[in-house]
């Protein structure tokens, strides 16, 4: 197939590329001219400079293609202006599908996020007390409403799958994919996600939060992306996530000292101490306009276990399932063989 991956740079579009290069399929990545294209290293495809704001551009650079995948977002957990966050997110997601579907494109793959999946529910049994309470972890199907997008990524991030939604009701062959908390090589930027890693590498994690994530390995989550377009339902979201990886912070913390023997942090920072510090950091931050160490976002969102179940990305498109402790070890060989790392083991 002949491909167009806007967002080509980042870390899921790297892998996304390199994914389909290896299957066989032609390429044409989006970038822009200042885009750090080391993760692309290695991979042929024809670079096409430009960005998701010219509507005619991009339709002329997907005539031919088969396969459109929007990775492209702009991701920002604080900002003095959200304004051009929020036209690149919902405006170049409706200038890209449709694009995508003015040049004859028979599946355009929609990069959203679990972020737009709601939040996991808390179950009690009669007779347990609080603290043994369980987290059920939330699917596709979990009522969710823009009243729960904490913060203006969520939000940006939420308007434009609705754009995904409209334009798919409207017969325009896209398939939804919302990623949980991808890790593994070529995490160049680095992610946040990445950056906990990286952290810990560095012994500059004195101590931790007690939230939680579904980890899943980036090549996982690319190849998602190839069997959405393969046998993705128009309309349909699919969480790209690992039914083993939802882990405490905690536990991610006891695997990261296995693999890479640096001690893990004990402390853990109660919840309202890091609410009280990113409220002085985001101060600091509007008067400086230097970004915060510690968004007030970022605290905000960590206050829940984000926990989900991919089953139906599984069941339906056969989304692979790589052990979470074997994605945070490629991880951690990719961040050490690329110079992230400034402490000696």
């Amino acid at each position: 197939m002949r491909c167009f991956v806007t967002g080509a740079s980042g870390f899921i579009g790297a892998n996304l590329v390199h994914e389909l290069v290896a299957r066989g399929h032609r390429v044409k990545a989006l970038t822009r001219l200042e885009s750090d294209l080391r993760g692309l290293k290695g991979a042929d495809f024809e670079r096409i400079n430009g960005d998701v704001s010219d509507r005619e551009k991009l339709v002329a650079a997907m005539r031919g293609c088969d396969w459109c995948f929007h990775v492209a977002a702009s991701y920002h957990l604080w900002l003095r202006d959200y304004a051009p966050m929020y036209a690149a997110n919902v405006q170049g997601t409706r200038n890209v599908i449709e694009a995508g579907a003015a040049a004859g494109c028979s599946r355009i793959v929609y990069t959203s996020t679990v972020g737009c999946i709601g939040l996991p529910r808390m179950t009690r049994r009669q007779g347990r007390e609080p603290a043994e309470d369980g987290i059920v972890p939330t699917d596709e199907t979990a009522p969710v409403s823009q009243a729960q997008m904490s913060n203006h990524y969520k939000l940006s991030k939420w308007k434009a799958e609705g754009v995904a939604r409209e334009l798919a009701a409207k017969g325009v062959p896209v398939v939804i994919v919302n990623p949980s908390a991808p890790i593994g090589p070529r995490d160049v930027k680095p992610t946040p996600t990445g950056q906990v890693i990286v952290d810990f590498l560095n012994r500059k994690m004195p101590a931790y939060l007690d939230t939680g994530l579904n980890w899943v390995h980036v090549r996982d989550v690319a190849i998602g992306h190839v069997l959405a377009a393969e046998k993705g339902r128009v309309g349909e979201r699919y969480i790209l996530g690992n039914a083993e990886g939802n882990w405490t912070m905690r536990q991610t913390l006891a695997a990261l000292e296995e693999i890479t023997g640096v001690p893990a942090p004990k402390m853990r920072i109660p919840y309202f101490v890091a609410l009280a510090a990113a409220h002085a950091n985001e101060a600091i931050a509007d008067l400086t306009g230097k970004p915060p160490k510690a968004p007030l976002a970022g605290v905000r969102m960590a206050k829940y276990k984000m926990w989900f179940n991919p089953a139906k990305a599984i069941h339906e498109l056969g989304m692979p399932q790589t052990a979470p402790k074997q994605a945070l070890a490629d991880a951690v060989e990719w961040f050490r063989a690329n110079g992230y790392v400034r402490v000696r083991p």
